[in-house]
């Protein structure tokens, strides 16, 4: 049994290894035909099994059967499927060779021949090729002796790949080997058994080991250029002959590198030229001489054989910048050349993002490139102006612009200052370059007066003549010139009084004016302070005219009688007519009595009363001889301003007693003088009776209606009840007594009549026509007192008798 690679195919790898059987093991109708048993009753033509290998190159096998000399043929094989077919008719019992068979058990691990080992592998090896093949042996027969390969990889991924029957380690499809990535590979091979029964138990028993794959460098990568890209400059004092850059490359194939030879393409415009060994890059003429700036010259790197001759090469680009030194900083120009001044007149508050033509610059920076280009700044108060353009690259026309106009205020500033600064942006050196600004502002009218108050509060005595002062107003134009100047003048309902100076805002009032505090005492108008365009600001006076006391307190009449009932109070009443106070604040006193010592006075109402402890006639007769207990007082009224005023009058006042107590008597007292309250009075009582009156008739009568039935007469008997006593007193209570007559009079006789009538006398003082005061008479008080004089006069007849 045997099998060969196929005719006619050529073998490209290294390395030719024999063809092998696959083992599938004893009961497999595909395989090596290990331990395959037929039955002898098998029919002649059947195919009893297929042969089942492969070559590790890849070549296509056939299959054969080999028998020993003149042994009988019973099978046939097709070569190229190794289909084993019966051809004769078996026969056990004629056989008689015996076979005895001992089994084996897996007792023996797999042992390597060839590892482990070193191999080298060229880098340009194919993909896919046999590089290598592992050979073990495992003394065991049957599954125990069969032996599979496996790559441990412990996760990682791998260039190579391991037939597992046949053992012949590949490159893997679709990789390759690369000396300049990995120069070495470690690779660890498994052998293991088909496993098998040792000692009653199932043993699969397996050997390691490695194999060190060197892999051998090949011509097979051009140069490279280390460093790339390149960059490179020329700068504006290089000679002829300055060496401007140096290229480097190496041979890609590290393992055998060799010389570079250095070459220029294109690119160069024949000014440079470049070391064919070093590769250095030199400058063949003067800078002033180079057409352009920029040189993108194309480098070529090509590798020497021993023999001399070019090889694989590489290229790169060299861009090579002619570069300005950066020795001029920026410059600002004038008209007339270099200059670091600049001077211009304008008006305040131009408008928000005009150009100040005044000012002619021009900036400039004669470097190139880079080291022309700066930043333009404005420095100065505020955020008044703007400069543009904010960067230039080598010249500019230098253009201001207004951005703050309310800022440019000439009452604030009457020169403003900045300075202009260029500041280079992407050099090393950052040269920079100042100038001065200054900016002269002329006046405008663009300020209104303004007060130095919104309002003004003056005071003026009554008493003050013509063209008297009131107060100053004050107010300010920052504005120069005639637009400074400020006139005043009033207006208003309050002003008739009043006049202003037009220049100096003095408030006097009118040479005609009499103030009095009585008749007007507030004022209030306005002021207006105005330039010479019309511009102006408003503010409000406020007048208070100060009342003087220039007025005494005066009484309605020069000469009082009153009436003074034992226990109520006399009421004399003054009037000031000064406006305010204290001026018209009156204060009362008593400055004689005849006799004395018997009135008090409240200071402040003018209520003439008793001293406290004469509480009846009697004492007021033991203090007097006369009989008619009548006094004079002469009470004075005095304000409490300053100067003080004050005027006296005289008041009889007449003693008596009254019956009368209680409320009602206390209320006829006081309303003595005012018959309309008294009548007032007994109306509304009048009034509240008829009310309750009908009242009462309106309920009877809804009652009567509601009971709808006539009530029968019956007639009323009265009986007499006895006396209820409540909380020790007797109900209904007894009828009132008669009142006691009083005690007699001093002197009196017990048969005279005791009841005494007190003399009321009434005097009409002469009224002032300045005044114009009418008082009502009081018909019921005038029929009292007559009848109290009739009385008066019955008892001093009957005294003298």
């Amino acid at each position: 049994l045997y099998a060969s690679p196929g005719l006619g195919l050529s073998l490209l790898a290294q390395a030719d290894y024999a063809p092998f059987f696959y083992d599938n093991g004893p009961y497999s109708s595909n395989g090596n035909l290990a331990l395959f048993s037929l039955t002898e009753d098998t029919p002649v033509g059947t195919e009893i099994y297929a042969l089942n290998g492969t070559d590790p190159e890849g070549q296509e096998v056939r299959y054969g059967l080999s028998f020993e000399p003149g042994a009988k043929e019973y099978f046939r094989v097709e070569p190229k499927s190794g289909n084993i077919t019966l051809v004769e008719q078996l026969d056990r019992e004629v056989t008689e060779k015996v076979t005895v068979f001992v089994m084996d058990a897996n007792d023996e691990r797999p042992v390597f021949k060839n590892l482990p080992s070193f191999l080298d592998v060229p880098e340009n090896s194919e993909c896919g090729s046999s590089i290598y093949k592992v050979l073990a042996v495992d003394r065991d027969t049957g599954s125990g002796g069969s032996i599979t390969f496996y790559l441990q990889t412990n996760g990682q991924s791998s260039k190579f790949a391991i037939d597992r029957h046949s053992g012949v380690l590949r490159i893997k499809p679709g990789e390759m080997l690369d000396y300049e990535r990995s120069t070495t590979h470690f690779i660890t091979v498994v052998a293991k058994d088909g496993g098998g029964n040792y000692n009653g138990k199932e043993q699969v028993m397996s050997s390691s080991a490695t194999l060190t794959i060197n892999v051998i460098d090949t011509q097979d990568t051009p140069p490279s250029f280390v460093g790339t890209p390149y960059f490179g400059y020329v700068y504006e004092v290089s000679v002829p002959g300055s060496e401007i850059f140096t290229v480097f490359a190496k041979d890609g194939d590290l393992g055998m590198p060799k010389p570079i030879h250095y070459s220029l393409e294109n690119g160069t415009d024949g000014v440079f030229s470049i070391n064919k060994t070093s590769g250095v890059i030199s400058l063949l003429t003067y800078p002033i001489y180079l057409k352009r700036e920029i040189f993108n010259m194309k480098v070529k790197a090509s590798e020497v054989s021993p023999e001399g001759n070019l090889m694989d090469y590489g290229f790169t680009t060299v861009v090579i910048r002619v570069v300005d030194l950066n020795n001029h900083p920026p410059t600002f120009y004038g008209e007339n050349g270099p200059q670091n001044m600049f001077e211009m007149t304008m008006y305040e508050h131009p408008p928000e993002g005009e150009i100040i033509r005044g000012l002619k610059i021009t900036v400039n920076d004669s470097d190139q490139g880079s080291n022309a280009k700066f930043n333009l700044r404005l420095v100065g108060p505020g955020r008044m102006l703007r400069v543009v353009p904010q960067t230039v690259l080598n010249e500019a026309q230098v253009t201001i612009l207004v951005e703050d106009s309310a800022a440019m205020d000439y009452e604030k500033f009457h020169f403003l200052t900045f300075k202009l600064l260029a500041v280079e942006m992407d050099t090393p050196e950052r040269f920079s370059a100042t100038a001065d600004i200054v900016i002269h502002l002329l006046d405008t009218n663009d300020n209104a007066p303004k007060f130095s108050s919104v309002y003004y509060i003056a005071r003026i005595p009554e008493n003050s003549p013509g063209n008297s002062n009131v107060v100053s107003v004050t107010a300010t134009d920052p504005d120069s010139g005639f637009w400074g100047e400020v006139k005043y003048s009033i207006y208003g309902s309050g002003a008739d009084l009043f006049l202003i100076h037009s220049a100096s805002g003095i408030i006097y009032t009118q040479p005609w004016a009499s103030l009095d505090a009585e008749v007007k005492s507030k004022y209030n108008f306005y002021v207006k302070a105005e330039d010479a365009e019309g511009k102006y600001s408003l503010a409000e006076v406020f007048v208070t005219v100060l009342d003087l006391n220039d007025h005494p307190p005066e009484f309605n009449e020069n000469f009082l009688e009153k009436t003074m009932i034992i226990g109520a109070l006399v009421k004399i009443e003054a009037q000031d007519d000064d406006a305010e106070g204290p001026n018209n604040v009156i204060e009362y006193s008593i400055m004689k009595t005849d006799p004395e010592n018997i009135f008090d006075i409240n200071a402040d109402t003018g209520e003439i009363k008793l001293k406290s402890y004469i509480k009846s006639m009697d004492i007021v007769q033991n203090i007097t001889k006369q009989n008619d207990c009548t006094w004079s007082v002469v009470v004075q009224a005095q304000d409490r301003g300053s100067p003080s005023f004050s005027t006296t009058t005289v008041v009889k006042i007449d003693i008596t007693e009254t019956q009368l107590r209680g409320p009602w008597a206390s209320f006829f007292v006081q309303s003595r003088d005012k018959p309309l309250h008294i009548l007032g009075m007994i109306a509304g009582v009048i009034s509240l009776m008829v009310v309750v009156t009908v009242f009462i008739s309106t309920i009877m009568f809804m009652r009567n209606k509601k009971s709808n039935r006539i009530l029968p007469h019956r007639r009323i008997r009265r009986r007499n009840k006895p006396p209820v006593t409540f909380n020790g007193r007797h109900w209904p209570p007894p009828p009132p007594n008669a009142p006691a007559l009083p005690p007699l009079l001093p002197g009196g006789r017990p048969g005279d009549r005791q009841w005494v009538v007190p003399t009321v006398l009434g005097t009409v003082a002469q009224i002032k026509p300045k005044r114009n005061r009418n008082r009502p008479v009081d018909s019921v008080n005038a029929a009292l007192v007559s009848e109290l004089k009739m009385r008066l006069d019955q008892r001093r007849l009957a005294n003298s008798s």
